[in-house]
């Protein structure tokens, strides 16, 4: 079975007011541990992508900034191993 480093691929969008990519990008990876992330968008709409092992951990984060959905969170690992993610 292959092994991946961060096992789930975490996608959202972000929903608010005054919301700052910079910002948003900077916690995430001082405080998440994960890679590949994008954190592209406006003051009002953002679109988060991560590579982490704890996706709760960027729901909760996001969710402090404004209203999430389109949440995705697929297992990597399975997936690599042919599996549903």
């Amino acid at each position: 079975m292959e092994k991946v480093e961060y096992k789930f691929d975490t996608q959202l969008l972000i929903e608010g007011h005054d919301l700052d990519e910079d910002v948003i990008n900077e916690h995430i990876r001082n405080s998440i541990e994960g890679d590949s992330l994008l954190a592209v968008g406006d003051d009002e709409l953002i679109k988060i992508h991560y590579h982490t092992n704890t996706p709760w951990k960027v729901l909760e984060y996001c969710a402090s900034l404004g209203e999430i959905y389109d949440v995705v969170v697929e297992n990597m690992e399975r997936q690599a191993n042919g599996l549903q993610g």
